[in-house]
């Protein structure tokens, strides 16, 4: 065992920072999910057809949008350790910078959401559920430029160790989406009702005003830092070392979002149920998935700053300390995924419609494959965090590439194809891809520490 965790006083310290540092950043990131959250439980009440709709648009959208994050993500293990090295200068401008990158990324973004019913077509998708995604996606594709750059200002402020600015402009978002949400969609306050294509303009519309309150209090706050007062011509040394480090964190999120989508996709060959019953089983499990996903953050940033402080020792405790906290509390929702299906799968719809009630069925199996996979996607995710920290992202890329193309995609086809268990074996492949990313990662960190010894 580390000799660091024989101290058990050093141990609590650094999970004391750790869930200091993770928690306005967990709030936040359940603010954000809670936005899908709360557009899946509204447009539910549309119906199964609206909701397998948004499920498609949502595999294209937000795949697009994690490797977009993915590809900013290079800006907070770069503002922490410019951090820890007393730096100012370099954190402010990777941070101008990546605005640069957010506009190339939009371009080719937005001219997939357009295309997307063709597309969707000739995947063999279901004409009105293509349909209904392809609308949604023109409506919020207004918004994927301003969430780059929240996602570039988020960085600057989680490598400043100051998150709790993000958690307060998520929670005003959760608030402006319902408010939006019940306006556009049913139709109030004068407005007709959109239906599916209301919580599209809605979700758009909340994403610029969380950019731009962000903006407004860099801007305020933060003036030293002049992150914000003029237009700055792009820097191509700045850029290519964001890239470095961001198309790899990018293409590593793609590989495992990528894999969702697809596995999205796939469930709408089998038909509306049980695609309406994957995007219930798949939105609880990245509501949970939250809380590990804002532990990797804060593990990122306490690494990187113990890497910018020379601090050997305290980079593998950063580190470790992460990843057991994000596999703890995956293990308790585990187990209320197992225990608790139909509780669950009720808060999303009734009983009183057959075709309701079937896909509440078939979501209450899909959560039990989604229990099977909480404590190693929390492993995962904090192991990857804590290599992003040391700005290690070539091979942890690698890594996702292998474990959920190789081995959960192709898995996942032979389970739900070849021996015909429909919806089921594609989430087994979902469980078997995760598994093998939670042992090559945390086993590449271990590595990493131990040739620091």
């Amino acid at each position: 065992m580390d000799a660091t965790f024989s101290t058990p006083p050093h141990v609590m310290l650094e999970v004391r920072r750790t869930l200091t540092l993770a928690l306005p950043i967990i709030l936040a990131q359940l603010a954000q999910v809670s936005m899908g959250f709360i557009d899946t439980l509204m447009v539910g009440r549309l119906g199964g057809e609206a909701l397998a709709g948004v499920a498609l648009g949502a595999s294209i959208f937000f795949f697009a949008l994690i490797v977009g994050i993915g590809v900013m993500g290079s800006v907070a293990p770069t503002v922490s350790q410019a951090v820890g090295a007393n730096d100012p200068e370099t954190a402010a401008r990777a941070t101008r910078q990546s605005f640069y990158i957010a506009l190339a990324l939009t371009l080719p973004a937005t001219l997939l959401f357009w295309q997307a019913e063709p597309l969707l077509n000739l995947m063999g998708q279901e004409p009105r559920a293509a349909e209904l995604a392809a609308a949604w996606l023109r409506a919020i594709s207004w918004g994927y430029l301003p969430s780059l750059c929240l996602a570039g200002l988020r960085g600057f402020l989680e490598g400043l160790a100051r998150p709790r600015p993000v958690m307060l402009i998520a929670f005003l978002g959760v608030g402006l989406n319902v408010i939006a949400n019940y306006t556009l969609i049913f139709g109030h306050f004068g407005f007709p009702a959109f239906g599916v294509v209301g919580t599209g303009w809605a979700s758009a519309f909340v994403y610029w005003m969380m950019f731009l309150t962000a903006a407004l209090y860099v801007r305020l706050t933060l003036p030293r830092f002049r992150v914000l007062d003029k237009p700055h011509r792009p820097d191509p040394r700045t850029l290519r070392d964001l890239l470095v480090i961001g198309l790899p964190i990018g293409l590593m999120l793609g590989f495992e979002s990528g894999l969702f989508s697809v596995t999205a996709l796939l469930m709408g060959t089998f038909g509306t149920v049980p695609l309406a019953a994957h995007q219930i089983a798949i939105q609880t499990a990245s509501f949970t998935f939250m809380i590990p996903l804002g532990l990797a953050a804060a593990t990122a940033v306490r690494v990187g700053q113990a890497v910018g402080r020379a601090d050997v020792t305290g980079t593998r405790r950063a580190g470790w300390t992460g990843i057991v906290l994000s596999a703890g509390f995956m293990s308790l929702t585990a187990l209320a995924f197992w225990l608790l299906p139909e509780q669950i799968t009720s808060l999303y719809l009734g009983i009183d419609d057959p075709a309701d009630a079937a896909v509440g069925r078939t979501a209450a199996q899909f959560l039990a494959f989604a229990a099977a996979f909480q404590v190693v996607d929390g492993l995962q995710v904090s192991a990857a965090g804590a290599l992003r920290g040391l700005k290690d992202t070539r091979v942890p890329m690698l890594i996702s590439l292998v474990s959920y193309w190789g081995v959960g995609l192709s898995t996942g086809l032979l389970f739900a194809f070849g021996l015909n268990l429909g919806g089921r074996g594609l989430w087994l492949g979902l469980v078997l891809g995760l598994s093998t990313a939670a042992v090559l990662l945390v086993g590449r960190f271990w590595r990493l520490h131990r040739l620091d010894r």
